[in-house]
């Protein structure tokens, strides 16, 4: 249980928390009485954020792949607060790299979408595992990074990395504190943001009808991380629980039936696998 995680006077850091789900993560952790340090390039919009919260915050101006940005970000919250009680490593972007594409492309999005989020939990663990206290390490995850869909892919890639890092960081964690530090992945379904809706607005723009907003996500997060879900795989308003379940199921049988890569989109396999989601 991580119940005792998110309190009133414990500390959270988030990172890429000026829009989006950092945002909403951001609104709720102050809700609920946390003291927030929040990280994100975007100064402007870290600013108008922080302005609507009602908690003690800190605010870190810079790039998530640059050591000195991520250095300054620690010296500042452990220089005011003494303690990191939860890490949400939510900083991220989406670059349009295909299998043969650029490897300059490849590597900016393994720099800010795995490369940080190593940095991140390099850097703040070792205080984190001298701490008395209950704690824990979130990492956003993507769907795309375990059913891994053809194009993007350098994201998928990015995300599938992700997901084996947050299972390695859990398993050492249990090894060393059994339950009192944890690690979780966060995976959003098909969520309202700038990633997916460039320069979207989420007081005047219209959202898609599938999508969720990403208080949504925060929503559906809280009580499963409360309770020590590991995977946290978000639903949203065009795909169920269920569906997702079978597509991952499905991706996973590629490699037992021998099946081609990422059978789900091959022609031969098509039928047989909207065959298997009707099933």
């Amino acid at each position: 249980m991580n119940n005792k995680v998110i309190s009133t006077g414990n500390v959270a850091v988030i990172t890429g928390a000026a829009k989006g789900i950092g945002a909403a993560a951001a609104r709720e952790l102050a809700r609920k009485g946390m003291k927030l340090c929040l990280f994100d390039r975007n100064k402007q919009a870290l600013e108008l954020l922080a302005d609507e919260l009602s908690t003690e915050t800190l605010l870190v101006n810079g790039d998530i792949t640059r050591q000195e940005y991520q250095l300054q970000l620690k010296d500042t919250v452990y220089s005011t607060w003494g303690k990191v009680n939860l890490l949400f490593n939510n900083a991220g972007v989406k670059i349009a790299a295909g299998a043969c594409d650029s490897s300059n492309l490849w590597r900016q999005q393994m720099e800010v979408n795995l490369l940080s989020m190593v940095a991140m939990q390099h850097i703040f663990l070792p205080e984190m595992l001298k701490m008395g206290e209950k704690g824990a390490i979130v990492n956003l995850g993507s769907k795309e990074g375990i059913t891994t869909p053809p194009g993007f892919a350098a994201y998928n890639a990015s995300k599938a990395a992700v997901k084996v890092l947050t299972e390695q960081l859990s398993h050492q964690l249990l090894k060393e504190t059994g339950t009192r530090l944890t690690a979780h992945l966060l995976v959003p379904g098909y969520t309202w943001t700038d990633m997916n809706d460039p320069g979207m607005d989420e007081r005047s723009g219209k959202k898609p009808d599938e999508a969720w907003t990403a208080a949504q996500v925060i929503d559906y997060f809280l009580p499963r991380f409360e309770r020590g879900d590991f995977y946290i795989i978000c639903p949203d308003n065009a795909v169920t629980r269920e569906m997702d379940a079978r597509r991952i199921m499905w991706s996973a049988q590629d490699m037992l039936d021998n099946r081609p890569a990422l059978s789900r989109w091959h022609p031969d396999w098509k039928t047989a696998f909207e065959r298997w989601m009707k099933s």
